[in-house]
C-alpha cells in the first residue's frame, strides 16, 4: 500500500481497532500544554494534536471544546496530568464537575515513567506528551478528589506555616538590627508589635485546626489515635493529612516516602563512593513540620525513634542524618496508624508498620 492511501484511511474506518484517548496536560502556573493520543489494540499509539491553553477558566473550556473536535471516536477519554502543587487543582476540578474520566500521578511516578521511555530533555510539551502516552497505555485509576474537609484543613496549615516564616524573618531581623551600631528605639518597638501579633494569629489557627478536624469524626478519631505518640501533637499531624490529602493517592510507604522527598539518594560509581543524601525532591511542608516533631519524640523519650536517632548519629557522627531518619520514621507511622485506624501502641508500632508494608506490597 502506498503512503497517498495510508494517509487515505480515515480513524472510522479503523475505529473498531482503538481502545481510548488519552490527554496528557503538563500545568503550571500561567498555562498547561495538551497533548491527545490515540492507542489501538496492538498498542501501537498515534499523537492527534498539540495545543496550549491558559490555566483559567476560560482557558478550561477552548480546552473541553479542543478535545471535543479532536475526539470524534466514541471510544473513552481519559485525561491524566501530575499533582504539581496547587496549580494542576482548577483543571482536575473542572473536568471532575463534568463527569470526565480524570487521572492524577504523583510528579515521581511521571518522571520514571519519561526516563524509561529514554526521553533526555524535558520540557513542558515532552511532559504532556509523556504523560498523554502514559495514559495510554497504562490503566491508571480514577482521580478521588479530596474531601472538603481536607481542603479547609490545608489552608489552614499552609497560612500557619507562612505566619511562621514571617515570624522566622521578623526575628531574623530584629537580631541583626539590634546588633548595629545605632539602634532606633521606635523601630524596635515596632518589630516587637509585629512579632507579638504573628504569635497571636498563630495560636488562633491552632484553635482553627481543632475545630477544623472535629467537623469529621473519623479523621477526629484517627488523629487522637495518632496524637498518642509522645511529642507528636494535633498540628503535626494535620499538617501531614492534608499535605497527603488523607494519603487519597498514596499506595504504599515507597510512594509516600518519595513524595515527601525522603527518598535516598546515592551517589557512587566504581569504587568512587560519594555521600548518600534524601532526595529533598518532594512535599516540603511535610518535612518542615516533621522536623520540630523528630526533635520532640527524642525528647519525649519514645524508645524506637531515640534508638533510631542514636544508631544513625553512631554510625555517621552527624545529628541532623539521625533526626532525619527519625522524620522518615514517624511519616510512616502516621501513615501505618491512618490506614489501619488503630491507636498508636509504643510496643506494638513496629509489628503494625512491618504488617502494613507487606500487605501493600502484596
Amino acid at each position: 500500500m502506498s503512503k497517498d492511501n495510508k494517509k487515505r484511511i480515515s480513524l472510522k474506518d479503523e475505529s473498531e481497532t482503538f481502545i481510548k484517548y488519552s490527554v496528557g496536560s503538563d500545568i503550571s502556573k500561567e498555562k498547561f500544554d495538551s497533548c491527545i493520543s490515540l492507542i489501538d489494540n496492538q498498542q501501537r499509539i498515534r499523537i492527534i494534536a498539540t495545543r496550549t491553553f491558559s490555566n483559567t477558566p476560560s482557558g478550561f473550556k477552548f480546552f473541553e471544546e479542543w478535545v471535543f473536535q479532536k475526539c470524534k471516536l466514541d471510544i473513552p477519554v481519559i485525561f491524566l496530568m501530575e499533582a504539581t502543587g496547587v496549580y494542576y487543582e482548577h483543571l482536575a476540578w473542572f473536568l471532575h464537575k463534568t463527569s470526565k474520566h480524570v487521572s492524577v500521578v504523583l510528579p515521581t511516578r511521571a518522571k520514571k515513567y519519561l526516563q524509561s521511555l529514554g526521553y533526555k530533555s524535558k520540557n513542558d510539551k515532552i511532559d504532556a506528551k509523556g504523560l498523554s502516552q502514559m495514559g495510554a497505555e497504562q490503566r491508571i485509576e480514577e482521580w478521588c478528589p479530596p474531601t472538603s474537609e481536607i481542603l479547609q484543613l490545608r489552608s489552614i496549615t499552609r497560612h500557619r506555616q507562612a505566619l511562621q516564616e514571617t515570624r522566622t524573618r521578623l526575628n531574623n531581623q530584629m537580631e541583626g538590627y539590634t546588633h548595629a551600631e545605632h539602634v532606633n528605639d521606635d523601630v524596635v518597638s515596632h518589630l516587637n508589635l509585629l512579632i507579638e501579633m504573628i504569635d497571636k494569629q498563630i495560636k488562633q489557627t491552632e484553635k482553627m485546626i481543632k475545630e477544623a478536624v472535629k467537623k469529621d469524626e473519623n479523621m477526629y478519631r484517627k488523629i487522637d489515635n495518632i496524637t498518642q505518640i509522645k511529642g507528636v501533637g494535633l498540628v503535626t499531624v494535620a499538617t501531614v493529612i492534608a499535605e497527603t490529602g488523607g494519603f487519597h493517592m498514596i499506595k504504599n510507604q515507597r510512594q509516600l516516602v518519595s513524595y515527601a522527598g525522603y527518598d535516598i539518594v546515592e551517589n557512587q560509581s566504581g569504587s568512587r563512593v560519594g555521600k548518600t543524601k534524601i532526595s529533598k525532591k518532594g512535599n516540603s511542608r511535610i518535612r518542615r513540620i516533621l522536623h520540630m516533631a523528630s526533635l520532640s519524640v527524642v525528647r519525649y523519650g519514645e524508645n524506637q525513634f531515640v534508638t533510631l536517632q542514636q544508631r544513625v548519629f553512631e554510625r555517621t557522627k552527624m545529628k541532623m542524618k539521625g533526626y532525619v531518619a527519625v522524620q522518615r520514621k514517624l511519616l510512616i507511622l502516621i501513615y501505618t496508624l491512618w490506614r489501619k485506624d488503630e491507636i498508636y501502641n509504643n510496643e506494638l508500632s513496629e509489628m503494625q508498620s512491618r504488617s502494613l508494608s507487606f500487605r501493600m506490597a502484596s
